[in-house]
């Protein structure tokens, strides 16, 4: 079986600046006094990625931004093994030129590596049409990423899927968010399925999941996942020993699984 994978590109400050918006009033991010300093953390960056491995494996993560305002995403982005593409706008009024960039990247990139299977654009720019064009004729599955009150309703129709962001960013960020990657614990075997579980259920539009399919979303999520780790000789052992989270149910072709509420 052809194993998936994924390229994922940001368009950072696009996505950046519709939170921002959505939370300080619409047209407030481009004001100088509001986007020429350092930017508090609003992407749920580690969200995005989770989201982005439903579709299989990561192999390219590419994110870009003039990254001289946004060190506070030091942290989440080194967390998801980001690369930073760094742009510098021509002028103060200009736009960074992120979609042009990203969208030369990822035809080159479909072309040097033709494994790709899934595109996930994140950004709500209709720039990005002809770049929807080019990666479905190619063959390719294009899912996009966008906020609500920011992405451009011809570019949404233009992927293979969207989704927006609001969706799945599941969690509050933290502002300056200092936890040191290399020294953090193990994380818990019933928070990493429990993810799991909801990225696929975003995905598939129904609570109930395929057992088969859990595993290597968790897998995707940390890669140390072991089940022996939790004292178990199997996956199946392990949801059984969270029955009073997870509920299982026998399928047609395989088990069922969904979070207990």
């Amino acid at each position: 079986m052809t194993k998936e994978t994924v390229a994922i590109y940001w368009d950072f400050e696009n996505l950046h600046a519709s939170i921002f918006d959505t939370i300080n009033g619409s047209g407030s991010y481009p004001k100088p006094a509001n986007r020429n300093r350092q930017q508090e953390v609003l992407v749920d960056v580690q969200g995005v990625y989770d989201f982005a491995t439903t579709y299989g494996n990561v192999a390219i993560n590419k994110a870009y931004c003039n990254w001289h305002w946004f060190s506070n995403y030091r942290q989440s982005l080194l967390k998801c093994a980001v690369e930073l593409i760094q742009l510098f706008p021509p002028g103060p009024l200009a736009k960074n030129g992120a979609d042009i960039k990203l969208s030369l990247d990822a035809v080159e990139d479909i072309l040097r590596f033709p494994h790709i299977s899934s595109i996930v654009v994140v950004g709500g720019d209709s720039d990005f049409i002809p770049l929807a064009q080019k990666l479905k004729a190619a063959g390719k599955d294009l899912i996009g990423v966008g906020c609500k009150n920011a992405t451009n309703r011809h570019w949404a129709n233009s992927c293979s899927d969207f989704k927006y962001y609001e969706t799945f960013a599941l969690e509050p960020q933290c502002e300056n968010c200092e936890e040191d990657i290399e020294t953090a614990t193990v994380k818990d075997a019933a928070e990493l399925i429990t993810k799991a579980i909801k990225q696929i259920a975003l995905r598939n539009g129904d609570k109930w999941v395929l057992k088969a399919a859990i595993r290597p979303v968790v897998k995707r999520l940390d890669p140390t996942f072991d089940e022996s780790n939790y004292g178990c000789r199997s996956f199946a052992d392990l949801l059984k020993k969270h029955n009073d989270q997870f509920q299982i149910e026998r399928g047609q072709h395989d088990h069922l699984v969904c979070l207990i509420e």
